[in-house]
């Protein structure tokens, strides 16, 4: 078999047909890998609802979109509400996204038909291991009150804050701006949460 000269059309021919087969196989791979990353974030999702509902005896009746214009950016809050096996409203959790030190912070929130706190879990974050990334406990820890922030009844006119801002709870050490980062999520959580549902019944406004 004669060998291809080393000239430029040659050299256009084989790195198109390299450039051709790899995208053929990265979007093989990525097809192949696409439903089981689906399906594995459902299922973190499923069992972070059950986490920050408190409970695994639910069932999620429904899911809004809530979009909200803070900072001159529109946001997008997803609420997932909850009822008990007979169908009772038990409240919903709720999707927020903020900006932390090191990038998105994403929780999850869980709210009571009486606006309490009943947990959260902290499902995205690119803060400083061993320093932001203690957000996942520092603000759920029941031996420490001054940071805790579960069964905490959430009043739309009184936002959490930090202690340095004023505030009543105390800031990760060292770790200030994703405190600051972690509360504002959990107060946007609860402003989407006051929106899409009514917070007597859990059941959803309807907007006009």
């Amino acid at each position: 078999m004669k060998k291809l000269e080393s000239t430029l059309p040659n050299m256009v021919i084989v790195l198109t047909v390299v450039a051709v087969i790899s995208g053929a196989v990265l979007a093989s791979l990525n097809h192949a890998t696409e439903a089981p990353i689906k399906e594995q974030s459902e299922k973190a999702l499923a069992e972070g609802i059950k986490s920050v509902m408190a409970t695994d005896q639910l069932n999620v009746t429904g899911e809004d979109t809530i979009k909200q214009e803070i900072n001159g950016k529109e946001q997008v809050f997803v609420v997932h509400k909850v009822s008990d096996a007979q169908g009772k409203a038990l409240g919903a959790a709720v999707e927020s996204t903020t900006m932390g030190f090191g990038g998105d912070l994403k929780v999850l929130v869980g709210f009571s038909c009486d606006n309490k706190i009943l947990g959260y879990t902290v499902l995205e974050h690119a803060e400083t291991p061993g320093l932001g990334a203690k957000a996942d406990v520092w603000f759920q820890n029941p031996s420490a009150p001054g940071s805790n922030i579960v069964g905490r009844v959430m009043d739309a006119g009184k936002p959490l804050t930090v202690t340095k801002d004023g505030g009543e709870i105390n800031a990760i050490t060292a770790s200030t701006i994703t405190s600051r980062a972690f509360l504002n999520a959990v107060n946007q959580a609860y402003s989407a949460y006051s929106q899409g549902c009514d917070a007597a019944t859990g059941a959803t406004k309807q907007e006009k």
